[in-house]
Formats: structure tokens, sequence, C-alpha cells
């Protein structure tokens, strides 16, 4: 693929939809109840740590995206294998919010269409974005930020407009203590959403070159993440800790309960297309990431390598026997021991590489 021309606003829309995503669709810090908010921030910062060390990667070689650093700072082979792995894991990714739009589509909308014909539908959708290019999705979220912003702004208007938020559910602060709270925080919300943001490595070299990327993408963050601490705590004020935990789609639930003045009813309707558009703008962000990383490692022309790779997301889709099990995977096994080796780990080898080679440069020189 050849490189692309992205504004840095685009960029950082593009980062902003992407981390609100699917994020709203679960209760995260569920077993802090309560204080899931204190839980939430704890990762938030650990997480604006991770951007850091990504943008400090950036800034090193900024003409270079993951695939590119590995197998320049790790050497052909190692960083090879680290970028296959790399592919496989945004693969796997991708496949998982797949299977999360198709469970919602089912449980919501058409639930007698099987769930085979929904995600084979949404794989093709997803990958035409891709088969048009970093530019088009990039343009695409642009597009859609306005219409999220001011519907998510609609409905946290209505659930507070229809008095369902009672602030008497954020007591008492810490009843269970601390290790609730860390525990919750670390790794599991740091792994999903705020971790995640690894995927953006692929992505800075194509943004103009200019001070002001980095910058731009820490507001963003910034005010991503209070958004998204404060949705997932508008679940437990509304539903309560207890049921907000054990809720399949704790804010669809709380959608459901709005009724304002006879008029406004049936919201959920509209959260559903909101979700649909974060799924789409993460599916999509993922599938990219990984379709660019087979034409980097094999040399391939990036199209060739669209269908493939939408191939093994699609069946990848289909590794969870029912709904139950894909979440706790997800929630469970997968934000634990796997996503922190591709956000955390591997980073870490790799800055560590490049300080490595650096301070070599000087010695030699």
């Amino acid at each position: 693929m050849n490189r692309s021309s992205l504004q840095v606003s685009e960029l950082v829309i593009g980062l902003v939809l992407f981390e609100i995503g699917s994020t709203p669709l679960f209760l995260l810090g569920g077993k802090a109840k309560q204080d899931a908010w204190m839980a939430m921030g704890i990762a938030a910062a650990i997480g604006f740590v991770l951007l850091l060390l990504y943008l400090g990667i950036h800034r090193r070689h900024p003409d270079r995206d993951l695939y590119e650093l590995c197998r320049f700072y790790l050497g052909r082979w190692v960083g090879t294998a680290v970028g296959l792995a790399f592919v496989l894991y945004f693969a796997y990714e991708t496949s998982r919010n797949l299977r999360d739009l198709g469970e919602l589509t089912v449980l919501t909308l058409l639930v007698k269409t099987p769930i085979f014909f929904i995600m084979f539908v949404t794989i093709i959708v997803i990958a035409m974005i891709a088969l048009h290019g970093v530019e088009v999705h990039f343009r695409t979220c642009t597009a859609l930020c306005p219409v999220m912003a001011v519907s998510y702004a609609l409905i946290i208007g209505l659930i507070a407009a229809a008095g369902l938020i009672h602030p008497e559910f954020l007591f008492p602060v810490l009843d269970d203590g601390w290790k609730p709270v860390w525990t919750s925080a670390f790794p599991e919300i740091v792994s999903f959403p705020f971790g995640q943001t690894a995927l953006f490595l692929v992505f800075f070299p194509l943004a103009k070159k200019g001070r002001s990327l980095s910058k731009a993408v820490m507001i963003a963050y910034a005010g991503v993440a209070a958004f998204v601490i404060a949705v997932n705590q508008i679940n437990i004020l509304v539903l309560g800790p207890v049921l907000a935990a054990n809720a399949t789609f704790p804010l669809l639930q709380t959608v459901q309960l709005i009724q304002f003045m006879k008029v406004f009813e049936r919201i959920d309707i509209l959260f559903a297309l909101l979700l649909y558009f974060g799924l789409g703008v993460k599916m999509a962000s993922f599938y990219i990431g990984a379709v660019i990383g087979m034409e980097k490692i094999t040399g391939i022309r990036y199209n060739k390598w669209v269908l493939p790779v939408g191939a093994v997301i699609f069946a990848l889709a289909f590794l969870s026997p029912n709904y139950t099990y894909h979440i706790w995977t997800g929630l469970v096994v997968v934000v634990n021991t796997i996503s922190p080796v591709f956000q955390i780990a591997l980073p870490l080898l790799l800055f560590a590489a490049m300080l490595i080679r650096r301070k070599k440069a000087r010695t030699s020189g």
C-alpha cells in the first residue's frame, strides 16, 4: 500500500472513535462495583503511560510503522515473527468485534436471522472499507464523528432528564477496599480499551509530519477516557452495581428504560446504531492494521491480502461455541494473558532495542 497523507485531525478523530468502539457495550470494572470509576481512572492513567511509550517509539523513527520497526530493530527473523504475531492479534480482535456485532443484532433487531448470515454480510462490508484503504477509513470516521457526538449527547441527556440517575449508587466509597479496584484496573481495563492504542503504531507514520501530532493525540486520549469513564458509570448510577454487573448489555438495558414525556421512547434503536458505528470503526481499524502487516511482511500488494485476512477473521469469530464463552474468553482470558503481551511486553522490547542500538551507535561514533 502506498504511503497515505492523513491530516492529524483525521487520525485523532479515528483514534477517538476507535477507543469508544465497543466499550459502551460492556460494564468495565464490575468487580469494583460502585468504585468502577476509580478502576477506570487508574487504568486510563496506565494507558496514558503506554500511549507515551507508543508516541516515543514513533518519534524515534516517524517514517516507519510497527512492522518496519520490528524488522529494523529486532532483526529479520525475530522481527518478522513478531510482526506476524501482531497481524494475528489484530485479526483476532477484529473477529471478537465481529462476533459482538452479530450477537447484538440478533438480540435487538434481527432476532430470527441466523448469526452466520449477519456476520458474513458485516465482514463483506468491512472488507470493502479495508479495500479502499486508510484514507477512506479515517475520512469516514471524520464524517461519522458529529453524528455519534450528537447522538451520545442526546442519549445521556435523556437518561438524566428521565430521572434515571441515582447518585446514591456511588456510595459507599471503597466499601471493599482498594483490592477490587486495582485488580479490575490492571490488566483488564488497561487491556480493553486503553492499551489497544498500540494499533496506532501502524497509522502514526501516515499522518502529516508536524509537532502537533503527539499533543493532539494526548488531548484526544484524555477526552475520550473521561467520556468512556462517564458512560460506564452511568450504567451503575441507573441500574445499580449488582444489576449492571450481571446485565448482558448494561447500557442497552439502561437506554431501554428511557420514557420521557411519552415522546422519546425506543431510544435503544438509536443506541444500537451507535454501537454499529463504533464496532464498524474498530473492526475496520484492526482489519486494516492486519492487512498492512501482511503486505509489509510478505511484499505482496495490499489489495491481495484483503480477502484472505477477511476469511481468517470470519473463521476466528466462530471459535467460541456461545456468547457466554465468547465474553468469558475476551474479558477474562484475552485481557489478562494475551493483550498485555502485545500492548506492553512487545512495545517495551521494541523500545529497549531502539535504546540499545542508539547507545551502540553513540559508542561507536
